[in-house]
């Protein structure tokens, strides 16, 4: 399978030419970094710290090893936490000229090898041990499941530390032969270049690859620098995943073109974000909103002292002015965010300089560079109007579409714009206002899920004949993922469904947390099934596992809803 993706040149000589774009990477900043801070904290995680010398370092010491094992833009699989190895990888993958795959870290045995295989990665980076399962078991599961890696770079905190190369049995650990430094630079990645792969999840089934390139997330970290006003005094805490569009960043891209000093967490727990808050004196935060509305929960909240906290950038779902309101209040610090996705970049945002109605009641003032137009659902042009319309962009935020999927790309894009899976209105000030979704998604804790993902995971139970999955309200994730089902006999539960979807490898965003059992699934006239009769059968009943046949009404609440 061969895959075309590059930029036009005219596009980046524009670009470059207005100053959205530059002509360094990640990497590249990095060094720059290194060079002038070299003592300074880049990352502090779970009690270790970084400094940019040694960030370098490692960046160096892992990019040689890369060169040896990949041509020149070929994949490799990124397993790994939230850590700082995350992020050297990451870089490496520029130094070295490959492309890193990143996948989320609650990524299950299927999606795993739907990313690898689709990305056609035959070698992995990841820990000795992710999730309570060793990598020979990853490797294991790949193989099973018709993948087969050529070799394993196993790392740690504190860089490489071995190799593991298939020997057409086994894996067997192998000397880490190391390219000179000059051969490895001079293969590097540039600011244009496909560096990384990142899922994402559609409207159609399985998830697809992003394909990401420096400038578009560096300037996206520059209107995130305007917006709040960043130096390079500022602290920041990133408690978003970094695989993901969000996570990127506030916690790989703008740090490094500051030489911030960032806090990451492996795991997110509120108390331990709070108590992070005080100790190292974090002055920006960037979490999902199920995030802050965990943190307003918890006791820790009121009891912490000396924040000095300055702005919190949230999104990725709806923001709720309630609590938000709360959050500023308590902590002192400012809500802001921004309206785009892992494919678009940014949008529209809110600023320090914004009214706190605009701050919680908008996703922002409309950046004008991004040429923003809203269409009907008929495909005309209704930007004069205001909306609601579906949005379309195009400028330097942007991704390149989505990696060996020319259907999907159709479906993205339209005259060359990038549409989003929203309806919106822009009021005459340019401010946007989310108000209905055009996509089949459940945005569960600022995560997209695919509908018909879930769908075809729960139709292959035996018990299962056809399934809806719909967003369900909930206070604390915005939405959680309910499922109507027609069953062939007796019915199911979310406690049945989470332990069948885990013993195929299914990854946990995916597993439902309601569920309700239908004589027959309400249809629209046209034969298809009527989404929004589902939302409301759903919803209405209390209990995780409702049973609706015959129209008796039986709820129970045996399958506990996970956290």
């Amino acid at each position: 399978m061969t895959h075309e993706l590059s930029l036009a040149p005219e596009i980046i000589a524009d670009y470059t030419a207005r100053g959205w774009w530059g002509e360094l990477t990640v990497a590249d900043y990095v060094a720059v970094q290194a060079e002038r801070v070299p003592e300074k904290t880049a990352y502090v995680c779970e009690g270790r710290r970084l400094s940019w010398r040694d960030y370098d370092a490692q960046i160096d010491e892992l990019a040689s090893i890369l060169a040896p094992l990949l041509e020149p833009g070929a994949r490799f699989g990124l397993l790994l936490p939230d850590a700082e190895e995350f992020h050297v990888a990451l870089c490496a993958a520029e130094r070295s000229g490959t492309v890193a795959v990143g996948m989320g870290a609650r990524s299950g045995r299927g999606e795993i090898h739907h990313l690898m295989s689709r990305a056609e990665a035959r070698v992995l980076v990841m820990r000795a041990e992710h999730r309570d399962h060793g990598l020979l078991d990853y490797a294991s599961d790949l193989r099973e499941d018709g993948w087969q890696l050529d070799a394993i770079v196993e790392v740690a905190p504190a860089g490489p530390q071995r190799l593991l190369r298939w020997d057409g049995e086994r894996f067997s650990e192998a000397p880490m032969e190391r390219a000179e430094i000059a051969e490895v630079r001079a293969r590097a990645l540039g600011p244009n270049d496909l560096s990384m792969l990142n899922s994402t999840s559609g409207t159609t089934g399985r998830p697809k690859l992003v394909t990401q390139f420096a400038n578009r997330w560096i300037h996206f970290s520059d209107l995130a620098f305007a917006a709040a006003d960043f130096t390079e005094d500022d602290v920041m805490l990133g408690a978003v995943p970094g695989p993901f569009g969000f996570g990127l960043w506030s916690a790989h891209y703008a740090p490094a073109m500051l030489g911030m000093t960032t806090v990451l967490t492996e795991r997110f727990s509120a108390e331990e974000t709070i108590r992070l808050l005080q100790e190292e004196r974090v002055t920006i935060l960037a979490c999902v909103s199920t995030q802050f509305k965990m943190m307003l929960d918890t006791p820790a909240i009121e009891t912490a002292e000396g924040l000095v906290l300055r702005a919190m950038f949230t999104g990725g779902e709806a923001v709720p002015y309630e609590r938000a309101t709360q959050f500023e209040d308590r902590v002192g610090a400012s809500v802001l965010q921004f309206y785009g996705s892992n494919e678009s970049g940014a949008i529209s945002a809110t600023s320090l300089r914004d009214t706190r109605e605009h701050r919680l009641k908008t996703a922002g003032r409309v950046y004008d560079h991004i040429g923003l137009r809203l269409y009907d659902p008929e495909g005309n042009d209704i930007t004069a109007t205001g909306g609601p319309g579906i949005p379309a962009i195009l400028g330097p935020t942007i991704s390149m579409g989505y990696f060996g999927d020319d259907a999907a790309n159709e479906e993205l894009f339209r005259d060359g714009r990038l549409l989003m899976p929203d309806l919106v209105t822009v009021d005459a000030d340019g401010y946007l206002r989310v108000v209905g979704r055009t996509s089949d998604l459940i945005i569960r804790g600022g995560k997209n899920i695919s509908a018909v993902e879930v769908e075809e995971a729960v139709e292959a139970h035996p018990s299962v004949v056809m399934a809806s999955a719909v967003p369900v309200p909930d206070p604390i994730f915005g939405e959680r993922i309910g499922v109507a089902v027609t069953v062939r006999d007796r019915a199911v539960t979310v406690a049945e469904l989470t332990a069948f979807l885990a013993e195929r490898g299914a990854s946990k965003h995916i597993y439902p947390e309601k569920v309700v059992v239908v004589d027959e699934l309400p249809r629209a006239a046209g034969g298809k099934v009527a989404k929004g009769q589902v939302r409301e059968l759903v919803a209405a009943p209390a209990g995780v596992d409702v049973d609706l046949r015959a129209g008796i009404l039986q709820g129970a609440s045996s399958g506990a809803a996970r956290a």
